[in-house]
């Protein structure tokens, strides 16, 4: 799923050309046969190989023009994957954000901060003021590295 999706294009379009000028090549060798004032039974031996040697440049050909396309078929699915990615990145990290920020607001309230989270209520603080389980576990949350394909499987409440 990696890759410099441009170098596979560049990869793509290389191998395109190769298949263009493998068929240039095909065209000319077999002119240059036909056109040979050459006559006699090895002049047609000659002409019939080469006729064929063509045609197999010719399917050579298309097996370059059809790797071209798996390569840039290939980059559209890493470009795809990637760009998810980065959208599963950003919503989870913005989850994680705002419950943190909701934690800390509640520190606040309490008086009482351990390590950026709450860890229980000040004495004689209602039930009102208790961390959401949820924010906690969103807090907790110790996400993959930016744009690593481990975001695909991340499950989190509130990322769909």
């Amino acid at each position: 799923m990696y890759g410099d999706t441009e170098r596979i294009r560049g990869l793509a379009r290389t191998m395109r050309d190769q298949g263009s000028c493998v068929r240039v090549e095909a065209a000319r060798v077999l002119a240059l046969a036909q056109a040979t004032p050459w006559e006699g039974l090895a002049a047609d031996a000659m002409r019939l190989r080469v006729r064929s040697q063509a045609a197999a440049l010719q399917r050579t050909a298309s097996l370059a023009d059809d790797a071209a396309l798996a390569l840039e078929r290939h980059a559209a699915e890493v470009d795809r994957l990637k760009a998810l990615i980065a959208a599963i990145e950003r919503k989870a990290l913005a989850l994680v954000a705002a419950a943190r920020e909701r934690l800390a607001g509640l520190v606040g309230v309490a008086g009482e901060v351990a390590g950026g989270l709450v860890d229980g209520l000040v004495d004689g603080l209602v039930d009102a003021v208790a961390p959401d389980p949820i924010d906690q576990l969103l807090a907790r949350f110790v996400p993959p590295p930016s744009g690593h394909r481990d975001w695909l499987t991340v499950e989190l409440p509130g990322l769909s």
